[in-house]
């Protein structure tokens, strides 16, 4: 996550509570992206080491536990650049323009000059954070899913070129010349199309291609399979996705919970803010008068009541919203109870954090040196493959 400061409500239900349960499961690593901060915000890093303090602090206080995961910062490990420089010499400039947010953030982002090298990459780096650690499984919503496809194509495009057995592409070429001429120039433009262009469905046409090769032993359709797929020895693994359910919190304007929209309620914020600002949350705009019957369904408080309140409550707001039997502000009254509940364990421990920030300076340094022991290995391996001298 890039050091964004302190955490709000979209970010306990988004992704926090599932990372403290993932950590329970499996080895995670989880780590302040402050190079991917420099992508966009590259003019504004003066606050980026108070913000990195901030977040792991909220991290902490959450139940992350550095006992059971590893925390550490990015730009500790400077393996992270090394793996980028060496993937960003075999992902085609094409992959990175076609990424969804590319285009997205730098139509958005207008107060910022994002024709970098930089930030056209970062997807680049974002793959060498995920392959250092030849992680089995990658925990992001739908809307992140595109992201690690991506760093799989990355990473199968480098096992082609650099895994590759000895006289495996001498074995391929072989195979080839046994189609007929038609399908191997059609297997040969479905190749360039996959492994140049990142179109996935001329994988499987490929596939579908040499099925109908009758000519083709098992083994040599294994083999031309494997040529375009760029399998072989796997230096590095293709890390799946693992898609997680999250609540997407509404902010205090009915938009989507956001810092940049200024609509947040920060973790551990004192009751009485608590309070504050949900009494202050935007209703059913139907709803201008107190005998005015709304709509739970067009109403960003009930959307709160979905992830705060238990059955019997939602009922109780829903019915009484639909039929004015009660106000906006008694509807609001049990959402405040249940995140102040919720609220007062964070906000203690992240006042003992704050208290004590040699603890937390502790954290980071001893997660990123065993995540850079973790990366060092790593990198061994893929500056052997590659053929580079020893360090």
């Amino acid at each position: 996550m890039r050091p964004t400061g302190r955490m709000h409500l979209g970010h306990l239900h988004g992704c926090l509570f599932n990372w403290r349960e993932l950590q329970l499961e499996y080895e995670c690593y989880f780590f302040v992206a402050d190079w991917h901060a420099l992508t966009t915000h590259y003019e504004r890093s003066g606050n980026i080491q108070r913000d990195t303090f901030d977040m792991i602090v909220d991290w902490l206080a959450v139940g992350l536990n550095p006992a059971q995961c590893t925390l550490f910062v990015q730009s500790r490990v400077p393996e992270h650049a090394e793996l980028a420089v060496l993937l960003g010499m075999v992902t085609p400039v094409s992959w990175l323009e076609r990424v969804p947010t590319y285009k997205q953030l730098r139509e958005e982002l207008t107060d910022f000059e994002l024709a970098t090298h930089g930030f056209l990459g970062y997807p680049v780096l974002q793959a060498a954070d995920i392959l250092m650690y030849r992680g089995g499984k990658v925990p992001v919503g739908q809307d992140q899913a595109a992201h690690v496809e991506l760093t799989r194509q990355i990473c199968r495009r480098f096992n082609h070129i650099y895994g590759r057995e000895e006289d495996f592409e001498a074995h391929a070429l072989a195979a080839l010349k046994k189609m007929d001429r038609r399908a191997a120039k059609r297997y040969q433009d479905l190749m360039s199309d996959y492994q140049e262009r990142g179109i996935a469905e001329s994988l499987q046409d490929a596939r579908a291609l040499l099925i109908e090769q009758g000519g083709l032993s098992v083994g040599d359709r294994e083999r031309l399979e494997g040529y375009i797929e760029g399998t072989g020895r796997i230096i590095l693994p293709e890390p799946q996705v693992l898609l997680t359910e999250s609540a997407s919190l509404p902010g205090l304007d009915g938009r989507k919970m956001s810092k940049s929209y200024g609509n947040t309620i920060l973790l551990g914020e004192a009751e009485d803010e608590i309070e504050r600002k949900v009494r202050t949350m935007k209703t059913d705009p139907a709803r201008v008068r107190r005998t005015d019957a709304g709509d739970p369904d067009k109403c960003p408080v009930f959307d709160l009541h979905r992830v705060y309140s238990d059955q019997a409550c939602r009922n109780w707001a829903a019915e009484g919203c639909r039929t004015a039997a009660i106000g906006c502000i008694d509807c609001k009254k049990p959402l405040i109870d249940s995140v102040r509940q919720e609220q007062a364990p964070i906000r203690e421990a992240a006042e003992s954090y704050r208290a004590n920030p040699d603890f937390v300076e502790s954290v980071l340094r001893e997660g990123s040196e065993r995540a850079r022991e973790e990366a060092k290995d790593t990198l061994e391996d893929v500056r052997s493959a590659i053929g580079l001298v020893g360090r």
